[in-house]
């Protein structure tokens, strides 16, 4: 029986910056929007014989049988909501986003979909804080029965609609939604890189002198960002500009011209702290990530220090995530050395033979455009060496003289950039160089970026081929808090062998396996658990490992040994020889 369809006008709502007011008051919050819903928004609903289809935590989704009842009730919903909490200060107000479409559903017994919901989704997305965003269609049917004027916002390519939705915003007497006046810029152009602006965080503590924390915070926190060199940091001056102002980060990105903003709030009280903070696509409002910080204010400049720190440190990974997305749904003709970077980054992880080889021929398509290009270069070395450590390479000298040189080429080029310092600083190390002199090229891109999380684990990498277990370790740990979520490297790996060349082997064997759960084409975890295996005296599954080490590379034995430390090398090379059956 085929499913029942109908036309429909459809209604969705949600609460402008609903995690920010959650992360600062979450039961007063939720309570507030409890009432609003209950004595506002359902009695509207049903006023325009609407009917609810879902809650949805934030917002609902109401479906009407006629569009002028939808637009309607939309209007006298942020008509009502102005004159509610007169009490709360306007940067802590709940403020509803509306969208209303007419489409074809599919309907069920509780629920509707099809394009027409997503739309009407799409459009509340858009909207202002307070506002309501219609399609094309909504105001062809209503403009000559409502007297409400509807400005056109043109074309929009929203999420998962493959067609342009064109956009309008119902402009009506009575609610402050936040509209550019006529002298306002025209919106500003996105930098040719990344770009992020960092909003005052809100002071929840109901104390003015408390304000001083909470600008702090945001100077660290910029401050932090802004050694992240691919990263376009609006500085503190044009950001503050907005303090105080409850504001749609949507607006915030046409008139700084960034493609993302941090926002969050700060809430002292007894003794202790919450920061809580998000990451928003300002482009289209989507958040990206979100988290909250608690501690003790006995020492507030540490803390600061440590909260800055970690939100670049998680911010770095899911900008770059972001960014390898929007990259990924580009057309493919005409890419420039930027995407061709971002897609080889894309395919990297986790290790196997083929995706080293497919990243490098996108490294090397982007350094064709641009041979200056550092980060492009740094990593094209990188997939070289790989190639000649797990013998991957048709033509391993050959393979390892380019990765020496690539190496070399972009640190004259990228003297000054952490990534580039820690790649090269691993391959040149790997290949013979002076590990001291590795370790110090690391010490300068952790120095430039202390929330550099690759940077950590190529410093314990570096520490480890240089006799260092306990350092490897620690730095191992330290990339982890920092990006525990996104591949930086196998830090699980690296704690792993560090842990064996202490002979603690119950303790290696538990990191490589969890490290192998992570990334199970990884051939030096593998090496180091046949190795633990085997000095356990638990051959048969030495010989399991090794089993499953040959058929991921031919390599048991890597050609190169980085490990300066004599007896290292032999407790590896001994474990390895006992894994085949040679000793």
């Amino acid at each position: 029986m085929p499913p029942v369809r109908r036309l429909t006008a459809i209604l969705a709502a949600d609460v402008a910056g609903y995690s920010r007011l959650m992360g600062a008051n979450e039961e007063g919050t939720h309570e507030r929007l409890k009432a609003h819903l209950g004595e506002l928004v359902n009695p509207k609903i049903a006023e325009h014989r609407g009917r609810i289809v879902k809650n949805t935590g934030d917002g609902l989704l109401a479906e009407f049988a006629s569009v002028v009842d939808a637009v309607r009730c939309a209007v006298e919903v942020q008509r009502g909501m102005i004159d509610r909490e007169p009490e709360v200060p306007e940067e802590r107000r709940i403020r509803f986003r509306i969208g209303v479409n007419l489409g074809d559903v599919i309907a069920e017994e509780e629920d509707i979909f099809g394009d027409g919901v997503n739309v009407a989704a799409r459009l509340e997305a858009l909207a202002d804080p307070g506002g309501i965003c219609v399609s094309r269609v909504v105001r062809d049917q209503v403009r000559d029965r409502l007297d409400y004027t509807f400005e056109d916002l043109g074309d929009q390519q929203v999420k998962n609609i493959a067609r342009p939705v064109r956009v309008y915003r119902v402009r009506h007497l009575g609610v402050p939604i936040e509209q550019p006046s006529p002298t306002s810029p025209q919106p500003l152009p996105l930098p040719d890189k990344p770009s992020i602006a960092v909003l005052p965080f809100a002071n929840m503590s109901g104390d003015p002198e408390q304000e001083y924390f909470a600008d702090g915070m945001v100077e660290e926190i910029i401050t932090a960002l802004s050694r992240i060199r691919w990263l376009f940091v609006i500085a503190r001056n044009s950001s503050f500009t907005y303090k105080g102002q409850a504001v749609d980060v949507k607006r915030v990105g046409r008139e700084l011209g960034v493609r993302y903003v941090l926002e969050g709030s700060v809430r002292k009280a007894a003794g202790r702290v919450r920061i809580t903070a998000q990451l928003i696509d300002a482009t289209n409002g989507a958040h990206l990530w979100a988290d909250r910080f608690d501690g003790s204010l006995e020492d507030v400049f540490d803390l600061q220090d440590k909260v800055a720190v970690s939100v670049a440190g998680v911010i770095e990974p899911t900008l770059q995530a972001a960014e390898i997305r929007r990259s990924a749904a580009r057309p493919t003709i005409d890419l420039g050395a930027y995407d061709l970077y971002l897609r080889a980054l894309a395919v990297f992880f986790p290790i196997t033979k083929e995706r080293v080889i497919e990243a490098l021929g996108l490294l090397e398509q982007a350094i064709a455009i641009d041979q200056h290009y550092g980060p492009a270069l740094s990593w094209a070395a990188f997939c070289h060496g790989r190639l000649v450590t797990e013998a991957w390479a048709e033509e391993s000298e050959m393979s390892r003289r380019k990765a020496r040189n690539l190496a070399r080429q972009a640190l004259a080029v990228g003297e000054n950039d952490p990534g580039v310092l820690a790649n090269a600083a691993f391959v040149l190390g790997y290949f013979g160089e002076d590990v001291g002199a590795m370790i110090g090229l690391v010490d300068r891109a952790l120095a430039l970026n202390p929330s550099f999380a690759r940077g950590w684990y190529v410093s314990g990498i570096l520490g480890l081929w240089a006799g260092q277990p306990d350092l490897a370790i620690e730095h191992a740990g330290s990339s982890l808090r920092l990006s525990p979520r996104e591949p930086v490297g196998t830090p699980l790996s690296l704690m792993g062998g560090a842990y064996f060349f202490k002979r603690q082997f119950d303790e290696a064997v538990s990191k490589v396996l969890l490290a192998i759960q992570d990334d199970p084409g990884f051939p030096p975890s593998y090496r180091v658990l046949a190795a633990c295996y085997a000095h356990m005296g638990r051959l048969d599954e030495a010989r399991a490992i090794v089993a499953q080490l040959r058929t991921i590379t031919p390599q048991v034995v890597p050609n190169f040994l980085p490990w300066r430390n004599a007896e290292h090398r032999e407790l590896l090379l001994s474990g390895l020889r006992l894994a085949m059956g040679e000793a």
